[in-house]
């Protein structure tokens, strides 16, 4: 991309749990009160570097910064709409760039966060994909997300703090599990971010397999589930996973999940203009849900549009609500998405993809001007 940038060499400490900090020091010989320090420092504190944790043995800070690092992400473009949302861009230590949003609810604030740089599922209506996936994020480098908005929070000085986390951003989170796994851990860890159950929600496209391995994991945050098409035929035409998960085993996957957990999961429908937004899709939807009804609620999505994906439009207001309507007579709880940030790219990867051809605009202007 035209850009000289240094390899990170140091992992981001954000990637440890607290059980895996303490086991880390314990070899190099210090007590499990020195990583409860660190701990301190990192998610009540949040200490800029190491050496301003002052209650922590110099060597061992000293220790810390030879084999750890604060910092992976830099601002490289911020954006915020008309409504408080937050759009950060930020290029990872590779140069590579991934976004990540503040949002504001009347519940208080949340933050959705990437995965992946960018992504290997290719949704047909889906900006995130138009780049195909280059690599997994870190656990730390998810968690620094999080830090690096509640730091910027932090500056403002007007108390706020982040109360959600929505894992819905750039890439597959399922396709990047054990990363995900880590840094669900530090989210609830009462000593890290010590976010509640019910203030994470995953997200996940349909990897059946993956939804009944999150399903013994012990970790009862929220999931929810891209469906976007109640049929095969149609959801094979506009999701390609589908190919590999049809419906029939995603569904079995989610009954496991049901069975299992006993929480809700929460079903994401984009509403594409005469794709997927008829009533009779909504009807079968509803056949879908059916006896699962108790613990599976619909989010309806406006469709956001996508210079690539032209094919695509938005479902008028008056068909959302039909689709709406035959939902609720059948007993589905569903719900039509707020929209957030709509005056700044709103569509998950759409800020990305625009910045990396306009670096690649640039570098070819640069070459063109040196021959």
């Amino acid at each position: 991309m035209g850009k000289e940038v240094a390899v990170m060499n140091k992992p981001s400490i954000y990637g440890l749990t607290f059980e895996s900090l303490a086991a880390w020091l314990a070899g190099h010989g210090y007590r499990s009160f020195q990583a409860s320090r660190v701990w301190d420092w990192l998610y009540r504190k949040r200490a800029a570097d190491f050496t301003g944790m002052t209650d922590v043995n110099p060597q061992c800070r000293d220790l810390l910064q030879e084999h750890y690092t604060l910092h992976t992400l830099t601002v490289h473009l911020k954006q915020e709409a008309s409504d408080g949302t937050v759009k950060y861009l930020f290029r990872l230590h590779d140069g590579n760039l991934i976004e990540t949003v503040l949002m504001r609810h009347k519940y208080g604030l949340s933050v959705c966060v990437t995965t992946q740089v960018g992504c290997s599922i290719g949704c047909s209506f889906c900006a995130s994909g138009l780049l195909a996936k280059r690599r997994d994020l870190s656990a730390g480098e998810i968690v620094e997300q999080i830090m690096r908005v509640q730091l910027g929070l932090d500056e403002a000085g007007q108390g706020e703090v982040v109360g959600y986390v929505v894992v819905m951003g750039i890439g597959e989170p399922f396709d990047n599990y054990a990363n995900l796994i880590d840094c669900l851990r530090v989210m609830q860890d009462p000593k890290g971010l010590a976010l509640g159950p019910r203030h994470i929600t995953v997200s996940t496209s349909g990897l059946a397999h993956r939804i009944r391995e999150f399903a013994d994991s012990g970790l009862r945050v929220n999931l929810a589930v891209s469906l976007h098409a109640a049929d095969n035929d149609t959801r094979t035409r506009i999701m390609k996973i589908n190919r590999a998960y049809p419906l029939e085993d995603l569904m079995m996957a989610v009954d496991y999940y049901l069975e299992r957990t006993n929480r809700r999961i929460t079903l994401e429908y984009i509403m594409l203009k005469d794709v997927n937004d008829r009533r009779e899709d909504a009807q079968r939807l509803a056949e879908l849900v059916g006896p699962r009804r108790k613990l599976i609620g619909v989010n309806l999505i406006p469709y956001n549009p996508v210079d690539e994906h032209s094919r695509y439009q938005r479902s008028g207001e008056a068909v959302m609500r039909d689709f709406y309507d035959v939902l609720k007579r059948e007993r589905v709880n569903c719900s039509i998405r707020l929209e957030h940030g709509t005056d700044i790219e709103a569509a998950c990867g759409q800020l990305r993809s625009k910045q990396i051809k306009l670096e690649e605009r640039e570098g070819i202007d640069q070459a063109v001007s040196r021959q």
